[in-house]
């Protein structure tokens, strides 16, 4: 424990929702039937999955030269600028004057209030209320501690498996559908061509959270201003609470708004979770940060902030020093833009990749505003497309399918490469599909 917070972490948790369900039960038979361990956890965008084919292909073809598009981690070099930092940072730690141990779990001051000003400028977010972490994936998880069993969830369909295999886990997703590989007491959010990626509100039913990322991981569709407003009017009217992942914000190239801060109203009803991971290529560095506002109350006007808080200085002992070293030197006026250049790179690969499949007559979606292709063969399944492509043309793609139900006949492709390994695909796919 940091001593210096010890006592604004000093608090009882708050389990009241901003409508609470007084008739909802839930049971934790969805995560295990017997104590032998039942998983119902259904086979998603399963990384060791992917790689089993992966595995099983190149045993196979052991000549082939495989092309990985699939798992989305970023491949160019983190700018010098950043790792410098960083080394700079790891070399203060071996003199008296440099040494630190333990820091803020909710992480360092200068980087919280760095993130407020770069990121959410003119949005009115402090730095008291940026928790800075060791990533985006784990804020999700501990975001489903802080909310517990007894919540009612709604996710877009499709979308990152992580919202709904941490419902799983929790207990709030109930009994798995073995006909359709959903889960009975999570909302689907159908968000396809028909209806511009973004969900019906006014046929979807009210539940208590609703995770929501935009651009969308997998489609790589930006939410508009508008789309937004909706979803923000949707909540304050229904009493729910948006966690809304913004990982991808970075990449956006149009006018698409990449904060759900702002939108007027937000702070009421939101937390924004984010990431350096793939904004910096700290996917191995590990580090991102959550954004929880101090207008966000429960029902009976208790700030969300404070119980999230004593999640983070229970569960956590702060991002890693030298991971907020380098997310310093980030945003910085130079560090800022030697990742923009990356960020830039990344989406040269993506128009390529959109040029390529949609030479080919498909239906392309993404590459605009996110590092991900999202392509449609229409009456297949998506893990039958994506072994007909591996077997094809040696490269790994991502099956639609393992994004929720609303993934199906899609495959997802990485922008994440080299450049000539971007090409080299490109030829492939226009020679052998």
């Amino acid at each position: 424990m940091y001593y210096s917070q010890l006592l604004s972490c000093i608090q009882t948790p708050h389990a009241v929702l901003l409508q609470p369900k007084t008739s909802w039960s839930c049971s934790n038979s969805s995560i295990a039937g017997t104590r032998a361990g039942k998983c119902t956890i259904r086979q998603t965008y399963d990384i060791c999955y992917v790689l089993r084919h992966e595995h099983e292909h190149i045993q196979k073809n052991p000549n082939a030269s495989l092309i990985r598009l699939g798992i989305g981690d970023t491949t160019q070099p983190i700018p010098e600028i950043i790792t410098q930092a960083m080394a700079e940072h790891v070399h203060g730690l071996s003199t008296i004057q440099g040494y630190r141990g333990y820091g803020a779990e909710q992480g360092n001051m200068a980087l919280r209030k760095a993130i407020a000003g770069k990121i959410y400028q003119g949005m009115g977010i402090k730095a008291d209320e940026i928790f800075v972490s060791d990533g985006a994936q784990c804020d999700i998880s501990r975001l489903q501690m802080l909310l517990g069993p007894n919540v009612t969830v709604a996710v877009q369909d499709p979308s990152f498996p992580a919202y709904v295999d941490s419902s799983v886990i929790v207990g709030q997703a109930g009994e798995l559908e073995e006909e359709t590989g959903n889960y009975g007491n999570i909302i689907y959010m159908n968000c396809g061509p028909h209806n511009n990626f973004f969900p019906d509100l006014s046929t979807t039913p009210r539940t208590d959270i609703i995770f929501f990322c935009s651009p969308n991981n997998p489609t790589g569709h930006a939410a508009s201003w508008q789309q937004l407003k909706q979803l923000v009017e949707f909540a304050k009217a229904n009493g729910s609470i948006i966690v809304y992942d913004s990982a991808y914000a970075a990449y956006i190239t149009d006018e698409s708004p990449k904060s759900i801060f702002e939108i007027p109203g937000a702070k009421e009803v939101a937390i924004e979770i984010s990431s350096f991971s793939k904004f910096a290529g700290f996917t191995g560095v590990r580090l991102g940060w959550t954004v929880v506002p101090e207008e966000l109350l429960y029902s009976n006007g208790f700030p969300v902030i404070k119980d999230f808080n004593r999640i983070v200085c229970t569960c956590f002992n702060g991002a890693s020093s030298i991971a907020q070293a380098g997310g310093l030197a980030c945003l910085s006026p130079d560090g800022y833009q030697a990742l923009c250049n990356v960020i830039d790179y990344y989406m040269g690969n993506a128009k390529i990749l959109v040029d390529a499949f949609s030479s080919l007559g498909l239906n392309v979606y993404g590459g605009k505003n996110a590092p991900y292709i999202w392509v449609q063969f229409p009456g297949l399944s998506s893990w039958d497309v994506f072994n007909q492509i591996l077997e094809k043309t040696n490269i790994v793609t991502v099956p639609g399918r393992g994004f929720g139900p609303g993934g199906e006949e899609y495959i997802r492709v990485s922008a994440f490469g080299q450049r000539e390994r971007i090409l080299q695909a490109s030829r492939r796919l226009k020679k052998f599909l």
